[in-house]
């Protein structure tokens, strides 16, 4: 993708983020509260955040973040660096020396934490699904008074 287009993204990503955290806020603070809706705003937080996250460490990847660091100049055995790889799922870079050998450098850190957020809203979709189904059946209301 190109540079611009993941940074609007990013900036789309951090907001609805943001966004989600207040509407939040405002649900758990205005009783009534419906389980389905919490559900849904929380899948909305972690699925942008989540695309945030990769965004950040695509970027990181791209402008050559803290990996061309980790590239020695030569191998074990002598071999010269022959070339960086990228890639973006996941977000890795391996260097690759001229005698075939390549070492590789995973983000883990943001390959994991990409995956539990979007592990996350995908459990929560299944929630906020089955509790409006539910509530729909039940002739009397599942609202839920916080105090």
């Amino acid at each position: 993708m190109p540079v611009p287009l993941m940074g609007v993204l990013l900036l789309l990503s951090v907001a609805t983020a943001g966004a989600g955290i207040v509407t939040v806020v405002l649900l758990v603070n205005n009783p009534p509260l419906r389980l389905s809706k919490l559900c849904a705003v929380l899948v909305l937080i972690f699925s942008s955040s989540a695309a945030a996250v990769y965004c950040y460490g695509w970027y990181s990847v791209t402008m050559e973040g803290p990996f061309p660091e980790l590239c020695e100049d030569r191998n074990a055995f002598g071999a010269e660096l022959a070339s960086m790889r990228q890639e973006y799922w996941p977000l890795r870079n391996a260097c690759v020396y001229s005698d075939g050998s390549t070492v590789e450098y995973v983000s883990m850190s943001i390959n994991v934490l990409v995956c539990i957020l979007a592990s996350l809203a995908v459990v929560l979709t299944g929630a906020a699904a089955f509790l409006r189904r539910r509530a729909r059946q039940s002739p009397e209301t599942t609202d839920v008074h916080l105090v």
